[in-house]
């Protein structure tokens, strides 16, 4: 029995850390994960601004320096007032 309930704990952590941009949101997440999004901006400040500002709202950015918006709809499709994508 006790190996039966240390199974599910374990498997419960193991699914709770896949999904870790929602369940680990932080302040410093949206920190961490703007300066890796905007690395090899070219307008690193302006970058970081609204990667921040996306990330606030949605408690998400999505992986790499470039594309896998899939990973945070929200991120995804937030546009400015012109209709063009807001987030980096």
């Amino acid at each position: 029995m006790k190996s039966r309930l240390f199974v599910a704990c374990l498997l419960l952590f193991a699914i709770l850390l896949t999904i870790h941009p929602t369940i680990a949101y932080s302040g410093d997440y949206c920190k961490r994960g703007c300066e890796s999004r905007c690395a090899v901006a070219g307008v690193k400040d302006r970058c970081l601004k609204y990667c921040g500002i996306c990330c606030a709202k949605c408690k998400c950015v999505p992986a790499g320096t470039y594309g896998n918006k899939h990973q945070c709809p929200c991120y995804r499709d937030m546009r400015n007032s012109k209709g063009t994508p807001k987030c980096p």
